[in-house]
């Protein structure tokens, strides 16, 4: 995996110990009055990423020049690893900014606590990639300004070699395409595993990777029918499906158990044929390949290819005392231009087709278009309920259990044991 992009996901992880922390701090904390009357802070996850930090902060810039802004923004950046505690300690104190970063599947939980109050924005967002959108209970809580998309990637001559065809949005891979694919590439003998499915990986990347592959499945980590119990749906037939496929593709010789560190590098190396990751590796993988690499959706099990939606976002917090300009600010921030400039500072897909229109690379015909319509094609947001950060975490046992050689039933039955009792104990995660 890029090595950004696993930084952001072992933030996202850490978030899962929220759940409790959140509740134990007491709903509601109100957030930490401003310096001064006319003066907010934003705090963001970005002390470590110079890039994305850099954007916002010349958002923020512009913004707090501009004749209209209602309040000065200050930022304030916070390594990743410490950025979750920061949150927890300050929601403790009654300290919170007025506005935050959050990984877009913890919201819900965020919401429910009472941490976020439900945005207020003179943009419109009806046209923004819905999976850039987070929503509980029918009220949108945080936007972002960016997403990143899931998808094979290959060299055209790997797959000419071994007659292979190119997988298409239009026509993806069935899962017996997938396993001729595997089994023939398999037979050119150029790798020890033909494919990299980033297995090494932890944290929030094992719902955010192979989630997807359950739901395109017909299984999925929760009943989305009120959320309240994962039986029937992580642990039913189709699950068990998914499980026996995906552990087969090891058994079988078609992926490492785990991985190496760096899959992209490895691809690069040419130590893999066919590498599953995500729109963050395509900038460089088409530098190293150039024209001779094809980026292909993920494959069609049995409902249509899945990936996973929502990156990270940006909320107001309910106790901001000047809330009116922290939602000015997101509004402005919203613009296409100012999306535009943090999506190619970022190598992320744009929040909308009018910030698209605005980098080549994006723009109809772009040569990273496809993630766009990857995104708006196959994206599923992951649970969109306060239980999800604790899901995540059972379902990434479960994955590492299997693919350590348990039993498919027994690991996802003591996950929706563990994910139902949780919901219990939070009385359903209700108001």
């Amino acid at each position: 995996m890029n090595k950004r992009f696993t930084r952001i996901l072992a933030t996202s992880v850490a978030a899962a110990a929220l759940v409790g922390s959140l509740g134990a701090c007491g709903k509601g904390s109100a957030s930490a009055p401003s310096a001064g009357s006319n003066e907010i802070t934003m705090w963001t996850h970005n002390a470590g990423n110079a890039e994305e930090l850099k954007a916002v902060e010349n958002i923020v810039d512009s913004y707090n020049k501009s004749a209209g802004a209602k309040a000065k923004i200050k930022v304030q950046a916070f390594p990743q690893d410490s950025y979750n505690d920061s949150v927890v300690s300050a929601a403790a104190s009654g300290k919170l900014p007025c506005i935050v970063d959050i990984d877009g599947p913890n919201v819900p939980n965020w919401a429910w606590a009472k941490y976020l109050a439900p945005l207020k924005l003179d943009a419109d967002v009806s046209k923004n990639l819905p999976s850039t959108v987070a929503k509980w209970e029918g009220e949108t809580y945080a936007v972002g300004t960016y997403d990143v998309a899931l998808a094979m990637l290959a060299r055209a001559s790997d797959l000419k070699a071994a007659g292979v065809r190119v997988a298409t949005v239009e026509k993806p891979w069935t899962k017996d395409e997938f396993q001729d694919a595997l089994t023939k590439l398999k037979a050119l003998g150029k790798w020890e595993y033909p494919l990299d499915m980033g297995t090494a990986g932890t944290g929030e990347w094992l719902p955010y990777a192979y989630s997807p592959f359950l739901q395109s499945f017909g299984g999925d980590l929760i009943n989305r029918d009120g959320f309240q119990s994962a039986d029937g749906v992580l642990n039913g037939d189709k699950a068990i499906e998914w499980a026996q496929w995906f552990r087969g593709l090891a058994d079988q010789g078609f992926m490492a158990k785990k991985s190496g560190k760096d899959s992209t590098q490895d691809f690069l190396n040419n130590k893999s044929g066919l590498l599953y990751t995500g729109s963050w590796a395509a900038d460089k993988a088409r530098a190293a390949v150039g024209k001779d690499l094809v980026v292909m959706p993920s494959v069609d099990l049995g409902t249509g290819p899945k990936i996973g939606g929502a990156s990270w976002q940006w909320g107001v917090t309910s106790g901001c005392n000047n809330s009116a300009a922290a939602m000015d600010y997101l509004s402005y921030s919203l613009k296409p231009e100012n999306l535009a400039a943090v999506a190619k500072a970022t190598g992320t897909i744009p929040a909308t087709d009018e910030a698209a229109a605005l980098l080549p690379e994006y723009a109809k015909g772009g040569t990273n278009r496809i993630f766009m319509e990857l995104s708006r094609n196959y994206a599923v947001m992951r649970p969109e309920t306060p239980a999800y950060p604790f899901i995540a975490t059972e379902y990434g046992k479960a994955v590492q259990d299997i693919l350590a050689g348990a039993d498919p039933k027994t690991a996802l039955d003591k996950s929706v044991k563990a994910i139902d009792a949780n919901i219990k104990s939070n009385g359903g995660y209700k108001n």
